[in-house]
């Protein structure tokens, strides 16, 4: 792409717009019960039960809902209210439906950073019993599991899950001399500076830096990367199932290795190997720039891959492969920031048992299966990754497994929506140059915890 990259999300073709709106929900998803007596109204009509989501641009959600009202004809109907596409604007009216008018919504789905909030305000049911009646902790993979999870209690059902990953032009790095992906960020950076500068791109590493969500996740894999963290306490894990992880938050990001990871951020730019304009960019720009062929190497989700052959795109699969997320040392681990969506009740529905036919049958190895070949939703049960036929159907299940099975939950607090906002602005002025890494870390000390003290 020669022109400076739109940020008008209309400028992509029609078919990476379309994947790339459905993808940007995922920051960024059995055995079944015999179906429990359900009531219906004096006059024998079905149940209606709201289901609050984002927009549907895949259609895969508009045909399980179709799915779901023909199998439960007669007993239960679903009406899809349609949410705002935005994850912030979504949350913001969730809560003022909540706390105005309780019973509008029955049944919803919520983003994986969300279950402490809600589950601590009361939003939501406990939905432990139901669940240990029917599944086993086995039945989905751990970490999307977990993310439902807060206080030894389960407060939604895993429906689909993505984590970070770095995907790379395989046939630059060979025509480079570079014969697999970097492990390491001085790898990476010296392998974008080769490449790029044998085929002439544009980008050598293009990533989320803008202030939102998906800036935080960026953050988070670079401070893990160099063995930071940003607070000690597992409130949320699988306590569920006869664990102890009631230990409280203690913020520690101000540590010489959280500075270190945030400042490989900002040195990738000064080095010329990431735009300046990163911290400007979101999954749009970055995923619009890596198939157009501009970037050498990209981090990104999932539903990237699924875009690769398609209209629009520059990129065929053979050019393309998919690695960890680089560390500061090989002696350190890889971790990917884990994004997804759990499927959760509101505790002030009256349809209890209709909500919960509605996750059930949602989460069912059929609709998951259906959800990844349509949308390109990476399924949470752990089951479907030995299906052979939907592995070669979604290769990206493959290829995106062990960056599941590493990810990391973002903090989990009740007060999470505050610390987001405050990562997101401190890593923003990093990588514009504003703050160095150990005056974010500092600085980020004294307002997380004052976000605790507050509120705690």
């Amino acid at each position: 792409m020669k022109p400076p990259i739109d940020k008008n999300l209309a400028a992509c073709p029609d078919a990476i717009r379309r994947r790339l709106l459905l993808g940007g929900l995922g920051l960024g998803g059995m055995a079944m019960l015999g179906i429990s007596p359900l009531g219906t109204t004096a006059a024998d009509e079905p149940e209606e039960l709201t289901f609050a989501f984002g927009p549907d641009d895949s259609g895969s959600l508009q045909a399980l809902i179709e799915a779901f009202n023909q199998q439960y004809e007669g007993r239960i109907r679903v009406r899809y209210q349609v949410m705002p596409r935005s994850t912030n604007d979504f949350y913001r009216q969730l809560v003022s439906d909540f706390e105005v008018d309780a019973r509008r919504i029955d049944v919803f789905g919520g983003d994986m950073v969300w279950t402490a909030a809600f589950a601590s305000r009361g939003y939501v049911t406990d939905l432990t019993a139901r669940f240990n009646a029917v599944y086993s902790p086995g039945d989905f993979l751990n970490a999307p599991l977990d993310s439902a999870g807060y206080r030894n209690r389960l407060w939604g059902v895993p429906w689909f899950t993505a984590a970070g990953m770095l995907y790379y032009r395989r046939d630059l790095l060979e025509s480079a001399g570079h014969d697999k992906p970097p492990a390491t960020w001085d790898e990476l950076a010296r392998m974008a500076s080769d490449a790029r500068d044998k085929a002439g791109t544009k980008y050598g590493f293009v990533f989320q830096g803008a202030q939102y969500e998906g800036g935080v996740a960026s953050m988070l894999e670079f401070l893990w990367s160099a063995g930071g963290r940003v607070l000690t306490g597992n409130l949320s894990t699988a306590a569920v199932f006869g664990m102890d992880v009631s230990s409280p938050n203690v913020i520690m990001i101000n540590s010489a290795d959280s500075a270190r990871g945030v400042s490989i951020a900002r040195e990738l730019i000064e080095n010329g190997v990431a735009p300046r304009d990163v911290a400007n960019f979101r999954e749009e720009d970055t995923t619009q720039a890596f198939l157009n062929g501009d970037a050498v190497f990209m981090r990104g989700w999932p539903f990237v891959y699924g875009l690769i052959d398609e209209e629009g795109s520059r990129l065929s699969a053979d050019q393309v492969g998919i690695a960890p997320i680089p560390r500061v040392n090989p002696e350190r681990n890889s971790y990917s920031c884990l994004g997804g969506w759990n499927l959760m009740i509101n505790a002030r529905s009256s349809k209890q048992d209709a909500a919960w036919e509605f996750i059930r049958f949602a989460t069912s190895a059929e609709r998951q299966k259906r959800r990844a070949r349509d949308g390109g939703f990476l399924p949470t049960l752990e089951a479907l990754y030995d299906d052979e036929q939907l592995l070669e159907q979604v290769p990206v299940m493959t290829l995106g497994r062990r960056a599941i099975d590493d990810a990391r939950l973002r903090p989990v607090t009740p007060y999470y929506a505050a610390m987001s906002q405050r990562l997101a602005i401190a890593f923003n002025r990093v990588l514009r140059g504003e703050l160095t890494g150990q005056q974010a870390v500092r600085q980020l000390q004294r307002e997380l915890q004052l976000i605790l003290d507050r509120r705690g």
